[in-house]
């Protein structure tokens, strides 16, 4: 028996991400820039296919050209010949599902691998008796010895990601250690390159480490380019007696694909903004260069309460062990101007609610720069998976200085966090009504919360390069020693370089916290139409949920490695411990009995004491998590997030076993099946599908129909040159 945590239930959630009523309000000119920017995000989101296994590319083709011949539908026949029963037929398709869903054979929620849950014998049977292999046997069988064996592993090493023996990441080859990514990145320091775009590859060379940088461009090495774009970062160096390569044409098929698309886009621009925009992202996938993509992000920025919002690059840098590299995304989304007015709101209070943080005034930012905030109904998420609220662009010096925007989506909340009263764990009976009638409106204000006055808050302290310091160093003390400041980011030092493999679980509790604090003002509560008891009911429902999520948390957790696979998650299971430790009877959390007469647990919270209790431990907490983030003291802020981190037996509570109870009682997270958009004639038309596995399987097949054989080739040959660099 397979551990049910290395597959995917066939009673899995699959949801629609309903976008038509937002399409169809759209102008024809809306409606094009739409689908263009939907291709360019589309082609670039199977580059996360290379940065999330070895085998995943080869797999995608696999799956690709089995239905691109038959139908789910069609192929279930050919299965039922073969001896596969209709549950082990529906665990493929439940796994072929995944695999387009999270962009890869690892979840994109909490990085384990997932396999297919019917025998390897009976799956090959299956591929064997496919129209796909009768037509090209020779290739299929190919296809199927490149990967069915990676395909089913479950080796300690390959049973998540991570690097080095913690796990597999394709972000570094295969031989490289903890102490490379930091010897890279101090090269890139040095070099003023950010890693965003990057992997990094290592060959011995008699005797001496040798590394290659690869940048994600359409243009590759020896190809004619006008000069000047990026061209002093490639080429070789020495560096501390190691040997760098920086080079361009990493993804360079997928690349040319997003940079074609975004030019179509641009004759669809609404202004001179998204334009400039659309020319600068173009740019930086042509060429690699991150310079551009942040020009991009100026404009982007810019372009206020556009009809239709986007994003694209290589943005969040979760998957990466090391935490510099981003995962490839790109959304587009049509605002939902209801939903909008309230952030508007909340917007315009920042600067009232800012000063309520737990920080002196020093530690936030000079001016606030009031963000565009919408709720949008996403028509396309491509990456690994999909959020349900985003603070971009991450670039700290942009974000610190120039701004940024924050979005809810919120066709994903109305479906991802929708949950049955049988299907709730690990609370009493009695909160339970409470809880899913409150769920998803108190998301939406932690949500509004964490992304504005969360990420959108809290001053650096930097010295640049010219020796000048942003913050007045004879006047401001440590508000946790009493002592003057005495560290700080120098340079090129960036929150994400410097603090890396913690960056952004720790980023992710500050944000969490700073929701959990402000959501308790009344104010805050209106603007989103909750008045008297309904308002505490939020409150009540908000904290709760933390605390539920905290222990929810434990299934991200590896006790092998000691090491935690989910950011939001590991943030959550901290808070949870801030809140146990306050004590008073704030947060109960009991071992118990289930009905089945299996582990379970219990959660209670104290609504008397939330206000009291819970609000001066969140205080005291958020405030050290500012001033260690604020002071570049990566020090201190390791050893206070690595304590409250602990997954241990020792204390009052026994959380490794509490994690076997929760790996029991696990629910799997929902798959989103997303349109595709097709121009007929002047129009463009949505393409909507069932809310099934198949339904999602059929998404993809249609999704890239246009040059299916040519992607393949090119997804092939992409995984088939990186192959050595994995061993």
């Amino acid at each position: 028996m397979v551990d049910s945590q290395y597959y995917l239930p066939n009673e899995i959630g699959v949801a629609s991400l309903d976008c038509s009523e937002a399409f169809r309000l759209l102008s024809p000119q809306e409606k094009m820039y739409a689908h263009y920017l939907s291709r360019a995000a589309w082609y670039g989101g199977l580059a996360v296919l290379l940065q999330t296994s070895p085998e995943s590319a080869d797999i995608f083709v696999l799956l690709q050209r089995i239905f691109r011949k038959q139908t789910p539908a069609q192929l279930e026949q050919v299965a039922t010949t073969t001896g596969i029963s209709s549950e082990e037929y529906q665990a493929f398709l439940v796994y072929a599902a995944g695999l387009y869903a999270n962009m890869g054979n690892y979840k994109s929620f909490g990085d384990t691998k997932f396999i297919p849950n019917l025998p390897k014998d009976k799956l090959k049977a299956l591929v064997k008796a496919s129209q796909a292999f009768q037509d090209q046997p020779t290739e299929m069988e190919a296809l199927w010895d490149s990967c069915s064996c990676l395909l089913y592993s479950l080796e300690d090493r390959q049973k998540q990601l991570g690097l080095g023996d913690k796990g597999i990441t394709t972000y570094f080859s295969g031989n490289c250690s903890l102490e490379d990514a930091e010897m890279a990145q101090k090269f890139l320091d040095s070099k003023k390159l950010s890693a965003y775009n990057t992997r990094l590859f290592k060959r011995d060379n008699g005797g001496k480490a040798c590394y290659e940088v690869r940048l994600a461009s359409a243009v590759q090495k020896g190809q004619n380019y006008s000069l000047g774009e990026c061209e002093s970062c490639c080429g070789s160096f020495n560096f501390e007696d190691k040997e760098f390569t920086v080079k361009r044409g990493d993804y360079a098929p997928l690349m040319e694909k997003v940079s074609y698309y975004l030019q179509q886009a641009q004759a669809y621009a609404a202004n001179e903004n998204q334009r400039k925009m659309l020319e600068e992202y173009s740019r930086s996938f042509t060429f690699g260069s991150v310079d551009a993509h942040k020009e991009g992000s100026r404009y982007w920025i810019k372009d206020k309460g556009p009809i239709v919002e986007s994003y694209i690059g290589f943005i969040e840098s979760y998957r990466d062990p090391f935490g510099s590299r981003g995962e490839f995304e790109g959304f587009i989304a049509v605002v939902n101007k209801a939903m909008s007015e309230r952030f508007a709101k909340l917007v315009s209070s920042a600067e009232v609610l800012l000063p309520e943080l737990p920080w002196p005034r020093e530690f936030e930012k000079d001016t606030f720069l009031k963000p565009d905030f919408t709720s949008l109904d996403v028509l396309t998420f491509a990456g690994s998976g999909i959020p349900a609220g985003i603070n971009i662009p991450n670039y700290d010096d942009i974000r610190q200085s120039e701004g940024f925007k924050n979005v809810s989506l919120g066709n994903v909340l109305a479906v991802a966090y929708a949950t049955q009263k049988d299907k709730l764990t690990f609370l009493q009976e009695e909160d339970k009504d409470l809880f899913i009638k409150w769920k998803g409106p108190s998301f939406e204000v932690q949500v509004g919360l964490h992304e504005l006055l969360g990420h959108g808050s809290g001053k650096l302290f930097v010295q640049d390069d010219m020796g000048k310091f942003n913050f007045d160093q004879s006047k401001v003390t440590n508000p946790e020693t009493g002592e003057p400041v005495s560290s700080w980011y120098r340079g090129s030092e960036t929150w994400d370089s410097k603090f890396s493999t913690i960056a952004s679980s720790y980023e992710e509790c500050r944000a969490e916290c700073v929701g959990l604090y402000l959501c308790l003002i009344k104010q805050v509560l209106s603007i989103f139409g909750h008045e008297g008891q309904d308002a505490e009911d939020v409150v009540y429902v908000n904290w709760l949920s933390m605390v539920r999520a905290g222990l929810l948390g434990l299934e991200f957790y590896t006790a092998e490695s000691k090491s935690w696979r989910q950011a939001h998650m590991q943030a959550r299971f901290v808070i949870l411990r801030v809140l146990l430790e306050a004590g008073e009877g704030l947060v109960g959390l009991e071992e118990v009995t289930g009905q089945d007469g299996k582990p379970d647990a219990r959660i209670t919270l104290d609504r008397s004491k939330i206000h009291t209790v819970g609000k001066n431990a969140i205080h005291r907490f958020l405030c050290k998590l500012q001033v260690l983030k604020a002071t570049a003291d990566v020090e201190g802020g390791r050893a206070l997030y690595d304590l409250y981190s602990t997954v241990d037996d020792g204390s009052a509570h026994n959380f490794v076993r509490l994690r076997e109870t929760v790996l029991l009682r696990k629910e799997a997270r929902k798959m989103f099946v997303q349109a595709n958009t097709r121009v007929s004639g002047d129009s463009v038309e949505l393409v909507d599908y069932e809310s099934s596995a198949a339904g999602l399987i059929r998404s993809f097949t249609e999704r890239f129909q246009d040059d299916a054989e040519q992607l393949e080739a090119d997804l092939l040959e992409l995984c088939k040159r990186d192959a050595p660099c994995w061993c």
